[in-house]
């Protein structure tokens, strides 16, 4: 009979399967990936901050994004890099520890749908209510939807991770390299029915509203792009529009990937890269994308540096 250790307050992580030879460029790897992150996204918060044309709701609401990104990669990434360097039976974590990474790492992947969704509604505002745009994106609206975008977010991974928290345990190793919902769930020795239910409803939720309120706002926008003849117009909408949705795109393919895998245990290695990638990816990309996008964010970078180089010359 199989011994079990009932409501462990220590749990294991089987982390990352690399061979030695492979444990230091994959290290140096994710660690310059992570400094280019906050790197990155801490430059585009910065330049927002100080250059008030930047004061715009477009910019202010992609700071969510790049407070998500962030958070989602400082409650991670470290971790796993500690994690690489250690044996693997020297990989553990508290129970409450990795209830609190779970959390962050799904608030991370949530708050990226709903932050996306407000950005397309009010990129849908200025493209097809241009003249009421300043009476309709006011501070107060854009404090609204960032509270709501991280609101709904919180409640819904509230609800997936407290169905959780109820189970008793009787494993202590996570198979993943950080903890998240299915890696918890799967603890338990009870049935786990109503969690894989309600972390199914959780992703046909949040996916049906997410790519839903996406493909209605570009609809709308198309088909005012299409009647409209002013050309510049369309150009600005076309400009600002395959930023957001290149940046939406590329979180989409990334979650999905990873959702897929977890429904194949047989590709557990995959799986893990992929989440691994799925908070790199999106976190490197998003900055570049949008800063290439905007002429202001750019020159503004471009300043700072020059300043700094100037300054360390001297």
């Amino acid at each position: 009979m199989e011994n079990y250790t009932y409501n462990s307050l220590i749990l294991q992580l089987e982390g990352l399967n690399v061979s030695e030879e492979s444990i230091y460029p994959l290290f140096l790897f994710l660690f310059f990936s992570y400094l280019f992150i906050m790197v990155a996204n801490v430059s585009i918060l910065v330049a927002i901050f100080i250059d008030k044309n930047l004061h715009q709701p477009m910019y202010l609401l992609f700071c969510n994004l790049s407070v998500s990104d962030m958070i989602g990669s400082t409650c991670l990434l470290p971790r796993l890099l500690i994690d690489m360097l250690r044996p693997p039976s020297e990989r553990l974590i508290s129970y409450y520890e990795c209830v609190v990474q779970a959390f962050t790492a799904h608030m991370f992947g949530t708050t990226a749908h709903t932050v996306l969704m407000i950005m397309a509604f009010d990129r849908y505002v200025a493209i097809c209510n241009p003249l009421r745009y300043t009476t309709i994106m006011t501070n107060k609206m854009v404090i609204k939807l960032t509270v709501s975008a991280w609101g709904v977010a919180f409640v819904l991974v509230g609800i997936l991770l407290g169905l959780t928290i109820r189970l008793n345990r009787c494993r202590t190793m996570i198979m993943n390299p950080y903890c998240d919902n299915p890696s918890l769930f799967k603890l338990s020795c009870e049935s786990v029915f109503i969690n894989n239910v309600c972390g199914l409803t959780f992703t046909v939720v949040v996916f049906t509203f997410s790519i839903g309120s996406i493909v209605l706002t570009y609809a709308k926008i198309t088909v005012v792009c299409l009647t409209s003849k002013n050309k510049s117009l369309n150009i600005k909408a076309l400009k600002t529009c395959s930023t957001h949705l290149v940046v939406y795109l590329i979180m989409i393919l990334s979650g999905s990937i990873i959702i897929t895998l977890h429904r194949f245990p047989q590709y557990s290695d995959y799986r893990k890269l992929s989440a691994i990638l799925f908070v790199i990816v999106p976190g490197s990309l998003n900055p570049i994308i949008y800063g290439i996008q905007s002429k202001e964010i750019r020159k503004l970078l471009s300043e700072m540096f020059q300043s700094k180089k100037m300054f360390a010359v001297k």
